[in-house]
């Protein structure tokens, strides 16, 4: 979104009362942690339903950087990236999960999602962007423990069939990466 379109897109947010900006909240919220229910039961192919045609799934890589050049902290979309998955991708993800044929998740990860911080950003049209805060704690075998913390701006659309994930951008706090694989799902 430029510069000219996120204002207009606040402005609308602002234009709201705070009975429909609590509304849109709750529901966004909800849906996100119905979301993390799903991830956190193993049930991955009803989460490919809660997913956009045109999903953008997508991780960045971060850098430490100088605050001269903290613009160059994350890469940018089509550069080297840690996901930059679309649906088919997400898919023959989840086909490999179900397959058994994933090595890094057999015997299979335990795993809890944590989302907080839900603030809406942005509603236009029949989107709503949203900035969110998460942890996500994953153990494996007996003595892998892995903890991921950072943000997301999720893009939720509405549909006939309910809201959808459209997009998913995943900003790690950490820069270093100490786990052996990153085959969960954020």
């Amino acid at each position: 979104m430029d510069a000219v379109a996120t204002k207009a897109a606040a402005s609308r947010l602002a234009d709201m009362t705070v009975a429909e900006r609590m509304a849109v909240q709750f529901e966004a919220a909800e849906f996100l942690y119905g979301e993390a229910a799903l991830l956190d039961a193993r049930r991955y192919r009803d989460w490919l339903g809660l997913l956009a045609d045109d999903i953008h799934y997508w991780m960045p890589i971060r850098r430490t950087v100088t605050l001269s050049d903290i613009d160059r902290e994350f890469t940018r979309p089509g550069d080297m990236a840690f996901f930059d998955d679309d649906r088919e991708l997400l898919e023959m993800r989840v086909k490999k999960l179900e397959a058994g044929s994933a090595w890094s998740e057999d015997p299979p990860s335990r795993s809890r999602h944590f989302v907080s911080n839900v603030r809406l950003e942005a509603v236009e049209g029949d989107e709503i962007t949203l900035d969110v805060c998460f942890h996500l704690y994953r153990t494996r075998l007996n003595t892998e423990v892995d903890s991921w913390i950072g943000r997301r701006t999720d893009v939720l659309r509405r549909t006939h069939e309910g809201l959808r994930l459209a997009r998913r951008h995943i900003f790690l706090d950490q820069t270093l990466i100490l786990s052996t694989n990153m085959s969960t799902i954020f």
